[in-house]
């Protein structure tokens, strides 16, 4: 017997998706603030620090003055000692922390669109994964036909950018092949942090946690990379490029909270389709050395709408 199921996306479920998309453009931002503040500093590590540092510091000031934030952070400190919060759910750090370094590392050089599209190959690999394994805090979501559907769609936005115009032209494979594992890294993050955060109550402790590892793992590396290296430039004196700790904050909260009502793919589709739409802002207004080009991104950007919409809102027969 032929029967309807109900959509994808019911109407509830749109603020949510709104909300993801809204991260989305928050995350496309922040890479080219973190990127910009990597080339002026020419130390990419500690462009990082700075961002998860200030970060830390704004979300530490928040939990600390709101009662939300002092209850998770009672509840995470209770769970660590009691062994109900493994130590796996705390690292969803490290994969801010291998985001914030890439963007300082390429979003420079390549733009924001570029970068971008590599990070939908690796969310929506990553989404369908974790998933179909049950990993996300709303336990296993089925890959049915439209989301797959619209997983491939993502992809082929990928597409567009590697074979259109000028695509690798001048670029290193290793600055396309990062993208796609942070992009795999931010699935498994949104994820890990759902799932912290529905053992603590509250976002804010989840987020704390996230810069807190961060900070910790990208100011390491900044040493290290100061001793090889060298220390960095003078600081720029522009107040915008000091702004992607900030950012990382509101939308690391946002990410916590949404994902436990959209699946992990869902949300980063939507979330991918606001970093589309930004990084065409961004890139027409501030193109990049190596940058596809307007009219592939724009094809990008469509293509990546789409497959929101097919995974989002398709109803489906069996």
């Amino acid at each position: 017997m032929t029967q309807a199921t109900t959509p994808s996306a019911p109407a509830s479920l749109t603020p949510a998706l709104l909300g993801a998309v809204s991260v989305g453009v928050l995350t496309a931002v922040q890479a080219r603030v973190n990127g910009q503040l990597g080339v002026n500093l020419e130390h990419p590590t500690a462009a990082a620090v700075i961002s998860f540092a200030s970060g830390l510091l704004l979300i530490a000031a928040i939990s600390a003055m709101t009662s939300a934030g002092r209850r998770g952070a009672v509840a995470l400190v209770r769970g660590i000692r009691e062994h109900t919060i493994p130590w796996w759910m705390l690292a969803g750090g490290a994969a801010g922390a291998f985001t914030v370094a890439t963007q300082s590392i390429a979003v420079g050089v390549v733009g924001v669109s570029l970068y971008t599209v590599g990070i939908v190959a690796g969310q929506t690999l990553g989404g369908l994964v974790l998933d179909r394994i049950g990993y996300g805090p709303g336990g296993a979501v089925a890959v049915t036909v439209p989301r797959l559907v619209g997983g491939v769609l993502a992809l082929a936005a990928v597409g567009v950018v590697l074979v259109a115009g000028d695509g690798l032209a001048g670029v290193p494979v290793w600055m396309v092949i990062l993208p796609v594992l942070v992009g795999v890294g931010l699935s498994w993050q949104q994820a890990t942090n759902g799932r912290l955060r529905a053992r603590v109550g509250t976002p804010l402790t989840a987020t704390l946690a996230n810069f807190f590892v961060g900070t910790a793992i990208l100011t390491v590396l900044a040493v290290i990379a100061t001793i090889v290296s060298g220390p960095p430039a003078a600081p720029p004196g522009e107040p915008w490029l000091y702004l992607g700790g900030a950012l990382g904050v509101v939308y690391i909260v946002m990410s916590a909270a949404i994902v436990v009502r959209t699946g992990v793919l869902l949300f980063g589709l939507a979330a991918v389709s606001g970093q589309l739409l930004a990084a065409l802002a961004l890139d027409a207004a501030w193109p990049a050395p190596a940058g596809p080009g307007l009219l592939v991104e724009a094809i990008t950007v469509a293509i990546g709408l789409a497959s929101v919409s097919v995974a989002a809102f398709w109803r489906v027969r069996r």
